[in-house]
């Protein structure tokens, strides 16, 4: 049986991406480049939304890098209602999240998501993440955050497995839900 793990990059402030923040909010290091590099060389599933999906395989040939052509090799799978089709090679679509997800589970192919933030935020309110890592960086993105990450995910109790620091700066949590919902009042 797979595993889905769940990656999102933070600011302190729980926002997945800032308007005027450049990727990995301009904190690129050599424990991040390694840990990003390792992570992407493991057999793996990547699952993406259709806007991470975009964003990745729209990126133009003069910006193409190393690690744009590590996910061109992996095996994607996409979650949309509305793409019918898909450029970018090893990728396929799917339309039935908790069903593709489930059955996709039942391989023996680790599942990864990295980004893809209301994909993420349906994945865990489902109860389908078995690892939720989080990297937090040394910043708070305010005014000009977008995509807070937290926002309208049903309360659940979170497991903390491991953590870990990169580049002096990051901090790298790693949880596994327990399947315990918390109360609202």
């Amino acid at each position: 049986m797979s595993t889905l793990t769940v990656d999102i990059f933070l600011s302190a402030d729980g926002f997945a991406r800032g308007e005027t923040s450049p990727g990995y909010f301009g904190y690129m290091g050599p424990d991040l480049d390694e840990w990003i590099n390792s992570e992407a060389a493991a057999p793996q599933l990547v699952v993406l939304g259709r806007v991470t999906y975009e964003a990745l395989a729209s990126i133009p040939p003069e910006a193409r890098d190393d690690g744009w052509q590590q996910w061109t090799e992996l095996p994607k799978v996409v979650f949309t209602r509305t793409l019918t089709q898909t450029d970018w090679p090893n990728t396929r679509l799917c339309h039935d999240l908790e069903g593709d997800i489930r059955r996709l589970k039942e391989g023996d192919v680790e599942l990864r998501t990295m980004g893809s933030v209301s994909l993420a935020r349906q994945l865990i309110d489902a109860g389908l993440v078995d690892r939720l890592r989080l990297m937090t960086f040394p910043l708070v993105v305010g005014d000009s955050g977008r995509d807070p990450f937290f926002a309208d995910i049903a309360a659940t109790e979170l497991e903390l497995t491991s953590s870990r620091i990169l580049d002096g700066r990051i901090v790298l949590t790693e949880y596994r839900p327990t399947g315990t919902d918390i109360p609202r009042t």
